[in-house]
Formats: C-alpha cells, structure tokens, sequence
C-alpha cells in the first residue's frame, strides 16, 4: 500500500511537471519572456519567478538572458525573498559587469534587506527598527554605498542616497539604545565607547546630541573632567537647546540608576520599574568652583527591615530617612 502511495505521488508530479512544460513546448525566447512579464502584471511572483527560471535554462544565452535575470531579481523581491533576490543579484553582476543596467543590480541588492527587515511585525505591531538587529541595515547601507562609489551618475543614485540617509540615522540610534543598555548596568566605559561611535561615524544623524550627552556624562562618572569639558563645548556649541543643559547652560548630570524591582526583573521589564530615585554622582566631582556642571545633593540613607531585603523590596519596610 505504502509502495503504491509514493508511485501515485509520483506519477502526479510527473503529469504537473508535464503540463507545466507543455505550457511552453514549442515556444520561444521571446514567448518566454513576455509570458513572465504578464505575470509581473497581475503580481503573480511565484509564477514569474518559475517562468524566468524556465527562460534561463531553455535559453542561457538568448537575447533576453540578461534581461530575464534582471527581472528574476525583482521577482525574488516582491515575492519576500531577500536572500534569494541579492543571490540573483550578485550573479547578474558576475556575469554581466559591462551590461548597461548593472547599476540597477546594485540598487536592488540594497533593496533586498532594506524592507526586509519590518516586512511581516512592522504592518501590525508598533516596532522599532531601531532596536532590531542592525546587520541586514549595515549590508544594506553597503550595497547601497557601492552603487554610489562605482555609479556616482545612476537613475537610482538620489534614491539610494535618500535611503542611506535613513539607514545611518536607524544605525546611529540602535548604537544610543546599546549606550542605553550599558548604562542601565553601569558600564560606563562601554556606553562612552558606544556613544562614541556615534559622533565619529554618523555625522549628521539626529542622534549625535544624545551621544555627546553620554560622551560628557559618561566622562564625569570616570572622572575624566578634561574630557568631559571637551564633549560640553562641543554639545554647547552645535547643540545649544539640548535637554541636558539647564538655561545657564551647565550639564545636568542625570541621578536615577539602575535597580530593578523582582517584578521588572520577572516579566522581562514589561511590569514594574528599573529605576531607583538615589542620586548617582560621578566617580570624581570636578574640583573647580566654577564648575559647568549641576549636580543633586544626594538623598539620605534609607533604612531597610531585613524582610524587605530578602524579599528584593516586595514585603517589609523600605526604612526612614536618618
């Protein structure tokens, strides 16, 4: 019986493959192609992709073969298959690197991870871009940079100058959430190396300011107060309204630090809170009296019952000030 079912199965691929081929028995190059186009028409990509599959092997050298290639790359696009489309894209570069739309091949390997990465969460779920892996958006921003390097005069040069605009300000802002991660935990130097980056590397992108805000803190809580005088004038001087800077213009230095609550740290930060209001001054305060930074006095010492301790905060008494 087991025998039967695999020869039933087979010899209905067999009639489906058949049939498939019989569709263009006898037709040419060009019936081919014309025939993949009309399915691009309607969206049907499985099947223009199937066609353009078909035009290749039956026709590896035709006049219609670079062509075809082309359209199988936009083909493997549309139908969500980022890996296969860049694929597709590297092999009509290799093959064809003189052809007069080999710019285009450059511009949809970029393509293919820049709307790849939102494809199915971003249309129902208020996700952001920023805080997702950022490797696909670095590939993409390099496809993009070597359209621009080795085609200065294409179509798609303004287009993929625009995008890697939007990549640069994406990957500038993941690298401020990693900041942000670091110092949640005290990793000071970390954040500072993060932040950083930023400044060197993504001239331009709206989150410079955040990262010479960190720069500046991060410097004073390693007592590096030379260091930190720098990053303030630089902060001061390109960023004059930002939020850190009180209306004399000194440098706030921020108090929260991180203490996660048992229930922050259960649900995975989604309940509860992982701040807690001590003040966290700098390792080192600077010496001078006519210091450009604005510190808290600290709160005073609380108190905590041993219940409370033992149950990280949730039962007991959380102490009174001495």
């Amino acid at each position: 019986m087991k025998h039967r079912l695999i020869l039933a199965t087979t010899l209905l691929l067999l009639i489906a493959a058949c049939s498939s081929d019989d569709e263009f028995a006898g037709s040419g190059e060009e019936a081919f192609y014309r025939a993949g186009l009309d399915a691009q028409e309607i969206s049907n990509w499985p099947r223009a992709i199937a066609i353009f599959q078909q035009l290749e092997a039956a026709f590896p050298f035709g006049q219609y073969a670079a062509q075809s290639q082309l359209e199988l790359i936009f083909a493997y696009y549309r139908n969500g298959e980022p890996e296969a489309a860049r694929a597709a894209a590297d092999r009509f570069i290799r093959l064809y690197p003189d052809h007069p739309n080999i710019d285009y091949a450059y511009y949809m390997k970029g393509m293919a991870y820049y709307s790849e990465g939102g494809r199915i969460l971003g249309r129902y779920l208020p996700t952001d871009p920023a805080k997702r892996d950022p490797g696909k958006a670095t590939e993409s921003f390099t496809d993009f940079s070597d359209l621009l390097r080795l085609y200065p005069d294409s179509q798609y040069a303004a287009d993929a100058r625009a995008r890697m605009i939007y990549l640069r300000n994406l990957l500038a802002t993941y690298e401020i959430h990693v900041a942000q991660f670091y110092i949640e935990r005290q990793a000071f130097l970390s954040a500072l190396n993060r932040a950083r980056y930023v400044v060197e590397n993504y001239q331009g992108a709206p989150a410079v300011p955040r990262a010479l805000e960190i720069m500046t803190e991060m410097y004073l809580r390693m007592g590096l107060n030379d260091l930190a005088d720098q990053s303030l004038a630089i902060l001061k001087l390109n960023y004059p309204d930002s939020e850190q800077l009180d209306e004399n213009g000194n440098f706030i230095v921020s108090t929260q630090i991180t203490d996660p609550s048992f229930l922050y740290s259960m649900s995975f930060g989604l309940l509860g809170s992982n701040k807690k209001d001590a003040p966290l001054a700098p390792t080192r305060r600077p010496a001078r009296t006519d210091t450009p930074y604005s510190f808290e006095l600290p709160e005073p010492e609380r108190k905590r019952s041993w219940l409370n301790i033992i149950t990280l905060g949730m039962l007991g008494d959380e102490g009174t000030q001495n």
